[in-house]
């Protein structure tokens, strides 16, 4: 299953902006749809607007938004409550029975009823189509759902699975009005019609507008009166020509760090801007096909291990506006640990990575392509890759070149096996340890590198899964997180921030980047 498009377009935080700046707090426009709207720029593009098939950043700041899921997370918590439902429990003693009681009033935009049925039908509905670039591969645990009455939903699950109500919080939980949508195939006609707190007036290649939907019951206190979000395609220039040119009020995903100090350096513009910097658990990591001639052997992942120089990426590429990652959970995420800092150190090290190449028999320069693609994983990558090559180059053991192909062909190449070292960046489905491990390994992995550790696999995940207090999962994931850094499959690089760089009379911002992933329009106003 391909869940790919799930790696995005890079948001690099911003460290510029240091503390929230002046005219960026909690001042609010009037509440309950009745303030002004909202134009918000981003260089990502939304790749579907049925939550059957959208797989991606943009595509779930969509579902986000016009859709209802049974829960959802607040601002700042990574821990989901009810939304469409006014409550949601395991029903047993090993977390396979998991139901929910629909809150009152529910309607769909376009005034329907919302009941059990439409719940059902929406999971029953991903389930059967199980589009390839749609979530559905989330859930291998869901054996099915059932309806005892209008407002009573039942998952039955195959296995235990404490994660499954963060699951269904994020966007692939989304609820579509069964009178609308095709049980056996997508929507294709641009329309969507949900019970969020906006509708979907209108979209196309270049914007979609949305407005207030009247009939939301929820817990969101919308602070405007609608957003249009306008498409960039990776036009960075484009992007922020807009944001200085008072074409768009928020420039959110896909600012470089420069272009941000650009910005806030310049003051030919009548009026300021702000940058508004959240926290984030987005990451990047090197990917090694353990399949490759090359890269498949341990000792040169090891030595690689060995020179990389996280510190001096973050500050020469990234302008210190990312933080090095030692481990595959990031910082913030329970069970977080420094298993690569503690296996590896925190400076690169010529003698440890020649001794491992030579202990393996390896004399000669290690000759490696690092795989790279221009823009998905954020417009500074291929920058980035040249800068580690020419870490392992100046090691004097790697004859290390840089080679970036186009997105699409990419993909292809790394299903084919065709590369042994590339980058991937993963932006989580929901803040839990879970997501940044149970996809990653086994058969049919989201890297496509090879990889399989019965360990892993067979033990340390399942038995996360059944524990319904994370923070009790802490030693298996320990234990996990210090396998990836002996056999090392992927090796991480960097954890991003979120930022978003704004008119200095727009507010709200700081609510919408934290990290659940959840960009809340509701949250946005402006005087």
């Amino acid at each position: 299953m391909n869940m790919r498009t799930k790696w995005p377009v890079l948001s690099i935080a911003t460290a510029l902006a240091g503390t929230l700046l002046a005219g960026c707090g909690s001042q609010g426009g009037e509440s309950g749809g009745t303030g002004s709207s909202i134009a918000i720029g981003m260089t990502d593009d939304v790749l579907a607007t049925d939550p059957a098939s959208g797989y991606d950043p943009g595509s779930w700041l969509l579902f986000n938004n016009v859709f209802q899921s049974l829960l959802s997370f607040p601002k700042g918590s990574t821990e989901p409550e009810p939304e469409a439902a006014k409550s949601c429990s395991f029903t047993d003693g090993d977390t396979r029975v998991y139901e929910c009681t629909l809150r009152d009033g529910l309607k769909f935009s376009n005034g329907d009823e919302l009941t059990s049925a439409d719940v059902k039908f929406s999971f029953d509905r991903m389930m059967k189509i199980n589009d390839a670039e749609g979530p559905a591969i989330m859930f291998p645990m869901l054996d099915k759902v059932e309806t005892p009455d209008e407002k009573t939903v039942v998952f039955q699950l195959k296995v235990p699975d404490a994660t499954f109500p963060s699951k269904i919080a994020s966007g692939a939980g989304s609820i579509v009005n069964h009178r609308e949508y095709d049980a056996d195939g997508l929507r294709e006609d641009g329309k969507a019609v949900g019970s969020g707190p906006y509708k979907l007036d209108s979209f196309s290649e270049d914007e979609a507008v949305f407005s207030v939907n009247e009939n939301y019951e929820g817990n969101a206190d919308v602070r405007n009166s609608g957003v249009t979000l306008k498409f960039f395609h990776g036009d960075r220039k484009g992007l922020r020509k807009a944001l200085t040119d008072t074409k768009v009020d928020v420039a959110y995903r896909g600012l470089a760090a420069q272009d941000v100090a650009d910005i806030e350096n310049d003051t030919s513009t009548g009026q300021g801007i702000d940058v508004i910097e959240g926290s984030s658990a987005e990451v990047q990591h090197l990917v090694f096909n353990t399949q490759d001639p090359v890269a498949g052997k341990l000792s040169v992942r090891k030595a690689i291990a060995h020179l990389l120089d996280r510190e001096a990426l973050v500050e020469e590429v990234y302008e210190s506006t990312a933080t090095p990652l030692y481990s595959i959970i990031p910082a913030g995420i329970t069970g977080h640990n420094t298993a690569f800092f503690d296996t590896y150190g925190a400076r690169p090290s010529r003698t440890k990575a020649e001794d491992v190449l030579r202990a393996d028999g390896i004399t000669e320069k290690v000759k490696l392509t690092l795989w790279s693609t221009p823009t998905r994983y954020g417009p500074a990558t291929d920058q980035e890759f040249k800068a580690i090559a020419k870490q392992l180059n100046d090691s004097g053991l790697f004859d290390a070149s840089v080679k970036s192909v186009a997105y699409d062909q990419y993909e292809k190449d790394i299903e084919a096996g065709k590369y042994g070292v590339y980058v991937k960046g993963w932006v989580p489905d929901y803040p839990d340890p879970d997501n940044f491990t149970a996809p990653f390994f086994g058969d049919g992995n989201v890297l496509g590198n090879g990889y399989t550790n019965s360990k892993i696999t067979g033990q340390l995940i399942p038995e996360t899964a059944a524990l319904s207090e994370r923070a009790s999962t802490e030693q298996q994931y320990g234990q996990l997180q210090d396998i990836v850094a002996e056999e090392v499959p992927v090796l991480p690089i960097w954890q991003a921030k979120q930022y978003a760089v704004v008119r200095d009379n727009v507010y709200g911002l700081e609510y919408c980047l934290d990290a659940s992933t959840v960009f809340r329009f509701w949250e946005i106003s402006k005087d």
